[in-house]
This record gives C-alpha cells, sequence and structure tokens, in this order.
C-alpha cells in the first residue's frame, strides 16, 4: 500500500491558521473528521491528547507526527498541515513547529496499513524531502513528493547486514511512527559514518529485522531505545546502551560513537527474559537492586507459608499445640509447614539471594548461612530477624567480592578449585565468624525495637499506621513501598499481626482508588484509561499495588499525592480499628483472616474502602475534563 492511498488531497491543509498546539489539533482533526474519516470525532481527540500527555510528539526540526489507534477511526488516514509561520507544539527540540502529519489508525488496522503509516516517519529524517513539502506550491504537489520518494526507496531498499558490528532496538508505545524515526535516523547515520548496523524494530505490526543470536554474537555492542519493553535476554556479556527513543532521533551520533567505543555497561541476563523499559536501566544497580532481588525470591516463602501459617488459625489460635483442647493435627501440619519451615527460611533466603546479587552464585552459601546465624544465634535465642538478614546479605556479598578480587592471582591450574573450595569455604568463613560477633548487640537493637513498637497506643500507632500506609502508595512496587512491606513482615515473624494489615490495606488502596475514580469521573479520563480502571478493580482487591502504575506514570503531580492520602489514611484508620491480620499477602482472599471475626473483617473493609473513596474523589477533582481540554 502506498502512502498516499491514506493520504489525500482532500486531508491536507497547505495553510494552517492554527497559531497554538491545542488549535493545531483541532484543525487536523477536522480536516479528517471532514473527509469521513472519523466515526467520533471527540473520542479521536481524547485518544490524541492522551498520546500528548505520554510525551508530545512533536519530534523537532520543524516536525510533529500527532497519532492515536482508536475505534474512533471509521478509515486509516492522514492528514498533513503546513503553518507557514510555525508554532509552538511543545517540540523536543524547543523549535517551532511547521510540518504536521496527523495519523488516524483504526482499531482493526491491518498490518499493511501500520507499516505504510510507519514508512512515512521514517521518510520525514530526509531533510530533501522536508524541504520538497516545505515549498509544494499545491495539494497535488504533496502527493507528488510523497509518490517521488517511495520510487527513490523502492530501487535503494536497505538490507541490513547480519555480520554487522553494531545492533540496535527501537521502539516506542504505539509502536507507529517514533520506532521507525528512530531506526531510520541510526540508519542514515551510520551510513554517513561508514558502519554497519543492523536494527530491529518492535512496532504495532510485529517485530521486524529481528536480531539473531549469530547477529550478537558477533556485535561489538548493542543500542536499545525504547520507551516500552523489549526482551533483553539474549545480550548477556555485550555491552549495551540502554536510552529512551528520542535520544536515538535526535542523538544518534553519539549513541553510534558510545557503541564503536564499547562505552557501556556490561549487561549480566539472569537466563530468564530480562527487560529494558521505558527507557531506563531495567537492572538498577547499588542497594535497591540487590535488596529487591532478595525481597523478590523471598516473596513465594512469605506468600505460601504465610497463609498456610494463617489458615491453621481457623481452628483456632492454638490448634498447633497438642496440649490445647483446641489441638487439630491438621492445623498442626499446616502450622508445621507454614511457620516452621517456610515462614523459618525466610531471612536465610534473603540474605543468600542480596548476597548472590552482589557477587554472583559464590555470595548464595555465604548469604545463606549468614541469615541463618541472624535468626538463630542472638542472646536469647530470638536473633536478631530481619535486621541481621540484611546486614549478612550486604556483608556475605561485599566479602565474597573481595575473596573473588584476592584470588585472581592464582595460577590457571587452580580455577577449576576457586568455585567449588576455595569461595565457599573462606567467604562462609568469614561471613560466619563476623556474623556471630556482630548479631548478639544486634538482637537486642531488633527486639527493642519491636518492644518500643508493641508498647505503642492510641495517637502513636496511628502516626505509624499513617506513615506506613502512605509508603505503599509513594512509589507504588518501587523501594519504598517494599521496605514498608519488610517492615511489616519483619512484625509479622515476630508475632505483630497489626502492621501488616496497614501495610496490605495501604496497598490494596491505589490501583482500587484509580479504579474507582475512572468509574465516578469518566469524563476526564480515555477510553483506554476506564479499559485500565476496570482491571484495577481486580489487581487491588487481590493486593497488587502495581494495577496503579499506568495511571500514575501517565499524571504522576496528580496521581501520587492522591494515592498517598488515600492510603495513609486507610493505615491510620486500620490502627485505630486494631485490625490484626495473620497472612502476609493475598487482599480480599485472606479477610477472613483478619482476628476479631466478622466486625473486625468489616472494619478493615471500611479503612480500605474510606482511602480508596478519598483518593479516587481528590484524582478526581484534580484531572482536567477531557471535553474542555
Amino acid at each position: 500500500m502506498k502512502i498516499t492511498d491514506l493520504l489525500t488531497t482532500n486531508t491536507i491543509v497547505l495553510n494552517m491558521s492554527a497559531s497554538s498546539k491545542p488549535e493545531a489539533i483541532d484543525e487536523l482533526i477536522g480536516k479528517l473528521d471532514q473527509a469521513g474519516k472519523l466515526s467520533d470525532r471527540d473520542e479521536y481527540k481524547q485518544a490524541i491528547e492522551a498520546r500528548e500527555q505520554q510525551s508530545t510528539t512533536g519530534i523537532g526540526e520543524g516536525i510533529a507526527i500527532p497519532h492515536a489507534k482508536t475505534s474512533a477511526v471509521a478509515e486509516p488516514a492522514i492528514a498533513f498541515g503546513r503553518s507557514q509561520e510555525g508554532l509552538d507544539y511543545e517540540s523536543l527540540d524547543g523549535q517551532p513547529t511547521n510540518l504536521f502529519f496527523m495519523i488516524a489508525a483504526s482499531e482493526g488496522a491491518n498490518q499493511t496499513h501500520l507499516e505504510t503509516l510507519s514508512r512515512l516517519s521514517s521518510f520525514l529524517m530526509d531533510k530533501n524531502f522536508r524541504a520538497k513539502l516545505e515549498t509544494a506550491k499545491t495539494e497535488s504537489d504533496v502527493i507528488e513528493a510523497i509518490n517521488e520518494k517511495e520510487a527513490e526507496e523502492d530501487e535503494d531498499e536497505e538490507v541490513s547486514s547480519p555480520s554487522g558490528k553494531i545492533l540496535a532496538i527501537t521502539a516506542c508505545p504505539t509502536g507507529i511512527a517514533h520506532t521507525y524515526m528512530a531506526a531510520d535516523k541510526l540508519k542514515d547515520t551510520a551510513k554517513e559514518m561508514d558502519i554497519t548496523i543492523k536494527v530491529q524494530t518492535n512496532g504495532s505490526s510485529g517485530v521486524k529485522n529481528r536480531l539473531t543470536a549469530d547477529d550478537i554474537e558477533q556485535a561489538d555492542a548493542i543500542i536499545v531505545a525504547a520507551d516500552t519493553k523489549v526482551d533483553m535476554s539474549g545480550f548477556d556479556g555485550k555491552p549495551v546502551i540502554e536510552v529512551p527513543v528520542a535520544k536515538a532521533i535526535h542523538e544518534p551520533k553519539e549513541l553510534i560513537n558510545k557503541a564503536v567505543n564499547k562505552d557501556a555497561p556490561i549487561y549480566k541476563s539472569d537466563g530468564s527474559n530480562s527487560e529494558a523499559s521505558s527507557g531506563e536501566k531495567n537492572q538498577r544497580t547499588g542497594f535497591y537492586k540487590h535488596l529487591m532481588n532478595g525481597v523478590s525470591n523471598m516473596l513465594p516463602f512469605v506468600v505460601g507459608g504465610g497463609i498456610l501459617l494463617a489458615i491453621s488459625f481457623f481452628f483456632g489460635i492454638n490448634s498447633a499445640d497438642p496440649a490445647s483442647d483446641q489441638y487439630n493435627r491438621f492445623a498442626e501440619m499446616l502450622n508445621t509447614i507454614g511457620s516452621g519451615n517456610a515462614l523459618f527460611l525466610l531471612v536465610p533466603v534473603l540474605a543468600g539471594f542480596i548476597a548472590s546479587s552482589i557477587a554472583d552464585r559464590p555470595g548464595f552459601a555465604p548469604g545463606m548461612v549468614g541469615g541463618l546465624i541472624a535468626i538463630t544465634s542472638g542472646t536469647d535465642g530470638t536473633g536478631s530477624g530481619f535486621l541481621g538478614g540484611l546486614i549478612a546479605g550486604f556483608l556475605a556479598g561485599y566479602l565474597t567480592l573481595g575473596i573473588k578480587k584476592m584470588l585472581e592471582g592464582l595460577p590457571d591450574v587452580l580455577d577449576g578449585l576457586k568455585t567449588v573450595l576455595f569461595y565457599p569455604v573462606l567467604s562462609i568463613f568469614a561471613t560466619g565468624m563476623i556474623m556471630l560477633l556482630i548479631n548478639p548487640p544486634l538482637t537486642s537493637i531488633y527486639t527493642g525495637l519491636l518492644s518500643w513498637l508493641e508498647g505503642l497506643g492510641g495517637a502513636n500507632i496511628a502516626l505509624v499506621g499513617l506513615l506506613l500506609g502512605g509508603m505503599m502508595a509513594i512509589d507504588m512496587g518501587g523501594p519504598i513501598n517494599k521496605a514498608a512491606y519488610t517492615f511489616g513482615l519483619a512484625t509479622l515473624e515476630a508475632g505483630n499481626y497489626e502492621f501488616i494489615a496497614v501495610v496490605m490495606a495501604g496497598g490494596m488502596v491505589p490501583p482500587l482508588a484509580m479504579a474507582l475514580s475512572t468509574t465516578l469521573f469518566k469524563n476526564k479520563y480515555t477510553e483506554q484509561e476506564r479499559e485500565t480502571g476496570k482491571t484495577a478493580y481486580a489487581l487491588g482487591a487481590f493486593f497488587i499495588t502495581e494495577g496503579a502504575i499506568p495511571f500514575a506514570a501517565a499524571d504522576p503531580a496528580r496521581v501520587i499525592p492522591s494515592m498517598v492520602v488515600g492510603s495513609a489514611l486507610t493505615g491510620m484508620l486500620t490502627t485505630l480499628f486494631s485490625i490484626h491480620l495473620t497472612a502476609p499477602h493475598g487482599g480480599i482472599v485472606v479477610i477472613g483472616l483478619v482476628q476479631g471475626g466478622l466486625t473486625q473483617a468489616l472494619l478493615y473493609i471500611l479503612a480500605i474502602a474510606i482511602g480508596s473513596i478519598v483518593g479516587a474523589i481528590i484524582v478526581g477533582f484534580l484531572k482536567k475534563d477531557l471535553r474542555k481540554a
């Protein structure tokens, strides 16, 4: 399909009257609607504005490509507009914009349509082609310039070399414009620099020019220019440059020079489908990365063991004690599996995976041993719990790194003994000795902290609930959220069931509040956001705070403060209602495990509902009405 099958003379405006970005959008939408390309003009405008909220489509160099894929498009089409004076379109380079291509893709647009739309985006990287559009005197001149460009590309189609030294992947959320513009900019720049490059595009019509295992093996470096998730599992051991897709459009030469010089960190894959997202490194470095490795690997023990333990309490709080009148053999078995085994391993697993994140596989064994010492070798047999486990994990990791460094000078003939003999013996010995020395004072600190928390009451404990609830909503699954959740687990392990109830309730509020807001304030959300809101009801109900992330990412200034207020309020109410929960995860599934019977369970639901309603109303009032935008 040719571009001029979608762009026709009746969708061209050679002399736009618009003097601002909103006016330009309205003028181009009006042209599409007048040509009969739209089935619902208002809905299409909402989709265009929603895309602009993610990031401006004013890509620089005088070009803007507003675009949307929605059921409001009756027939795939392109509108072209030209402003002789140029206008402020919030372009990425800060310069006026004078060439506008508005892309209208229908929900049912086939692969041919999408490829055609994408081809137009790549053509705009050619300065000579843009010059022809800027000087065209009639609508027919525009059509002719596009047809000539297509014919030229057909004659001189570039074939990527599989033996290229530089590889790249480009991807944007919609996969229509920026993906292909970035790819062509990289290819054109590499050609000027006499460097062979192969670029994979992850677009709406699927992956094109896919990188093969041979490509990756031969590559000196890989550029990942993406604003969405990209599978990077095959890049282990290769220098990888990760940037937003706009960087590839505006700074291709700098990126290619970095790739040629291998000026990039070496990517380390864990063997799974590692992904890069939002133009940032998915694998963080430093404290947070190592902590999250421990927490994520610990969670299956938390969820499985914690819920099995909580179920045992259905038979009576003392049902696992053979000396009690409540004793039940099945409940005892549940308790043994949950508390005596799964939850017992929490701290060693946490420490082991923190250490392995720092020092790779050799760090795992000393981390596990250090974590085990933390919970079994305290002054009174209680151990230092999560506090000791965190210290043991980082201690074992960095000690192992030091030992690996010390042994680098060993003869090659002894290399095989390093991992099976030297590393485990020396690292376990060093970690174990230090933990045995420091664990008694750590235990005193840990037990003192827990005693202080258990002694809180009234306004003091309400303030703790307020703080923990708010922390669960600040970054919705990030380090602050995980810090609050880890604190709740630590108190749960110590037999305090109040704070885990707070963090679970606080974590349920953000997705529930956003879901409710999309229902109550429909005119302030796009069709796609309203659909996401329906999913958020389920995610919130099951304590998956990340269900609110799409809303927070699109509008952080309004969403995050509103969610923090709602979650903090729920956290405070949970403590004031004296809610105690014996399960560490599950959301609505474990509401029945709230101690105190039906009344307390209903109060817990009330606390979550109040926070969700307050959060939904606040963000609803802060949001702009899309009909008036």
